[in-house]
């Protein structure tokens, strides 16, 4: 990994319920390029280390969350999340790196939708009319 600054050592914490979250939620973000993951059974946690130009704790996060795992939601928790997502988001606009704008599965559904649009001329005005001079 390269920058020292952009790697990034964070742990994700789980809601107490459903139990066995942490070994799934490990499993399956060691799955993931460029990330090391460590489960963290006494803390209900998983630790990640990740470069920033690659991963965000929010994207981590928004993954876990769309494979149905419960994170924890104290207010301490969301604070330091919060916190964690906007100092993330600060330091990639500082170095110029790009918007990732949309999640892969939006991205998927954008393009299933023009895939099953007609292509070509849509322009519903008469050949005739077009051409009219």
């Amino acid at each position: 990994m390269g920058d020292p600054d952009l790697k990034k050592k964070r742990e994700i914490v789980f809601s107490k319920f459903p139990p066995g979250q942490v070994p799934e939620a490990a499993d399956d973000l060691g799955h993931l390029a460029a990330i090391e993951v460590e489960a963290k059974l006494e803390k209900r946690a998983v630790e990640v280390v990740y470069e920033l130009t690659e991963h965000t704790l929010r994207d981590l996060d928004e993954h876990l969350v769309d494979k149905g795992f419960h994170l924890d939601n104290t207010l301490l928790t969301k604070l330091t999340r919060a916190l964690i997502y906007y100092v993330e988001e600060t330091q990639l606009h500082n170095i110029g790196a790009p918007e990732k704008r949309l999640k892969r599965s939006a991205q998927e559904g954008y393009v299933h939708a023009w895939e099953l649009r007609p292509h070509g001329d849509h322009d519903d005005t008469p050949p005739e009319w077009r051409e009219y001079k």
